[in-house]
């Protein structure tokens, strides 16, 4: 997989990204005329030296074959249920859980992009990249690029970071090849599933009615937050939720509530400025124009609806000067660490009685 996508990727993010831009509107997923924001993040691809880009493009090549390797074996799989007589029973939904990974250095030769993977037992060369046992990352560049022209990636709250496809399909479906540009939320998935099986969900008694009190497993169940996309895919509906539906969300300080086409958002750390925006996300996807100032109303509206969905959820603030890069790190290193320290400390509890045993014989003789 990864020798058809070498070269693909020489000319750098700031090319890929102008040609995915033109491809969703080409596409019709993106409205003409989106804007675009160029990270602060993107490194100047021309100050590369020839073998830095020779390495980057690879890292990116590599991205590319996993995800072909995986459509490739989904491609299986649907091979598989067609041979078992299981596809026309079979419903396939396919999401990712956020928008593309920048975790990887911008400087590949850096301890964290080659000295700290190799501690581990990976390799980080250019020949065996993407081969068993080898750590491949994309940078903040390079996944800019992969979510163009949205702003942010995974860990941020900007579209780039959330904004992810939900493909919906099976030959049950009344509507096939059919693009929707409705709002959806993961909590949506789970609803949904639910209702084409049939099944009514813990802690109800009909449909709409929470049972209180309700139990499951011995463990109370909460009622479910997300609605049955079954209308959308029917037909039946243009969308599920209302202009005054407000859907929180929250990650390490980073804070969203989406309402109708508008999106209130706080990114805290560095790129972001931890300050609140406003925008049409319908109008302006690649989130480039900041309504706060001109729709003042709309943003106090919108705060006090976060405040409510922060309260109900029980959601904590996050310490002054968290980083939630760093805690990542940290708590990786901390369940590496973990299994050695707490077989040293047995062992070292096994011996104790041994060595007490040995010193009091010692000091008897």
């Amino acid at each position: 997989f990864i020798d058809r996508y070498m070269g693909v990727y020489d000319g750098g993010w700031d090319e890929l990204r102008e040609q995915r831009r033109a491809r969703a509107i080409e596409l019709g997923i993106l409205p003409e005329g989106i804007g675009m924001e160029r990270m602060a993040t993107t490194d100047d691809w021309q100050a590369l030296d020839a073998d830095q880009r020779r390495y980057q493009a690879k890292r990116m090549a590599v991205y590319a074959a996993m995800v072909e390797a995986m459509d490739y074996h989904l491609g299986r799989l649907v091979d598989f249920l067609k041979q078992r007589d299981q596809y026309d029973n079979t419903i396939i939904i396919f999401t990712s859980d956020n928008g593309a990974e920048a975790s990887g250095p911008a400087d590949h030769e850096s301890f964290m992009g080659s000295r700290g993977p190799q501690a581990l037992g990976y390799h980080t060369d250019y020949e065996r990249l993407g081969l068993k046992g080898s750590y491949n990352t994309i940078s903040p560049s390079f996944a800019s690029a992969a979510v163009s022209p949205l702003a942010f990636y995974k860990f941020y709250a900007g579209e780039g970071g959330m904004r992810v496809p939900l493909i919906v399909a099976g030959a049950v479906l009344p509507m096939q090849g059919v693009l929707n540009h409705a709002f959806s939320f993961v909590t949506d998935i789970t609803p949904t599933v639910l209702s084409f099986a049939g099944v009514e969900a813990p802690g109800v008694e009909a449909p709409g009615v929470e049972a209180p009190g309700a139990r499951f497993a011995g463990r109370p169940v909460a009622p479910m937050t997300g609605r049955d996309l079954r209308p959308l895919l029917s037909g039946e509906s243009e969308r599920v939720y209302g202009p005054d539906d407000a859907v929180g969300y929250e990650l390490a300080g980073q804070a969203v509530l989406f309402q109708g086409d508008y999106k209130l958002v706080l990114v805290r750390a560095y790129p972001g400025d931890n300050q609140w925006h406003l925008f049409n996300i319908v109008e302006d996807p690649g989130e480039t124009v900041d309504l706060s100032s001109t729709e003042p109303a709309r943003l106090q509206r919108m705060l006090s609806a976060y405040q409510r969905y922060a309260r109900d959820n029980e959601v904590l603030p996050v310490p002054a000067g968290y980083n939630h890069l760093g805690q990542v790190v940290l708590n990786t290193l901390y369940l590496r660490a973990r299994t050695p320290v707490l077989v040293a400390l047995l062992t070292m509890l096994v011996l104790l009685p041994f060595l007490v045993a040995y010193r009091m014989k010692r000091t008897e003789t």
